[in-house]
């Protein structure tokens, strides 16, 4: 007898066991082991974060990310490494976090147990910005106010990006900030002369529902990566000017501000690379 992948026992997807399995098997693993560890048990932790919050999203609704387009999910791990490692080489720039342990590996296997954790980041992100849309308050937002595009205001958007990347490569200890920004700005003026899905398109209906599931989404898993982080190791140390005061776990807390924008980055690096491969497609298994 052949399982479907949406099979449920009690209403919850058989895969969301594995997920919730995986997650606290190495969430436990990788707290309680002395010495390296977290190179090889960061990935199948957030995999299971991300099944297990899918799964989660499939009982409230009856489908999602992963039961819409199993393709598609997959191709989110992939599309996050190169994602990611755009703000790596931001970061070689501007410094404002380093790795702990880094020095016990090899260049080639620092890239590669990286690589592998940094496919976790979209598919994180995004399922739990889906779940974030499922919340009452979220769902119903309306805001009154709309944002009409225009030629003038694409081009205003993009000059705007670009400006601040500038800024923060020449001036980085105090433009660092603009790296969770620029990008955004630059590219979605991008996706809409390419005819990618938007975050303009939704703002300009007046439905605010994908911009405050982004947010709320990636807050959650900013808390996650936060939390998992402190004792692990490798790990990531923060070196943020100005503001290196209030820390939760190793961020501090106006930090964590930077997750907003970040998530809209992710949305905009996602439907600008698909765009780019496969142009003209719909792509609507983003639902948020």
């Amino acid at each position: 007898m052949t399982v479907k992948l949406t099979s449920r026992v009690w209403h919850w997807p058989i895969y969301g066991w594995l997920g919730s399995g995986l997650a606290v098997t190495f969430w436990i693993l990788n707290w309680s082991l002395p010495g390296l560890r977290t190179q090889w048990g960061f990935f199948p932790m957030w995999l299971g974060y991300c099944l297990t919050v899918d799964a989660v999203v499939f009982t409230r609704k009856g489908h999602s990310l992963l039961t819409r387009d199993p393709g598609a999910y997959a191709a989110l791990f992939l599309i996050s490494v190169p994602a990611w490692w755009l703000f790596e080489i931001i970061n070689l720039r501007t410094q404002n976090w380093y790795y702990l342990g880094e020095q016990y590996f090899t260049d080639a296997e620092f890239f590669m147990f990286s690589s592998l954790s940094f496919s976790t980041v979209m598919p994180a992100v995004f399922g739990t910005a889906e779940l974030a849309g499922t919340f009452a308050r979220i769902s119903r937002m309306k805001s009154g106010l709309q944002f009409r595009i225009t030629p003038a205001r694409l081009i205003a958007l993009f000059a705007a990006g670009l400006l601040m990347l500038v800024l923060m490569l020449i001036w980085p200890d105090y433009f660092f900030c603009f790296v969770w920004l620029s990008v955004y700005l630059m590219l979605e003026p991008l996706n809409a002369w390419l005819r990618n899905p938007t975050l303009l398109q939704y703002i300009a209906a007046d439905n605010w529902q994908p911009l405050l599931s982004l947010w709320v989404g990636c807050i959650i898993c900013g808390f996650f990566w936060e939390m998992w982080n402190y004792y692990s190791y490798p790990k990531w140390i923060y070196r943020i000017p100005f503001f290196n005061f209030l820390h939760i776990f190793e961020m501090p807390l106006p930090g964590y501000l930077g997750y907003l924008p970040f998530s809209m980055e992710l949305f905009a690096l996602y439907h600008f690379t698909v765009g780019l491969l496969k142009p003209g497609r719909t792509q609507d298994h983003i639902q948020i």
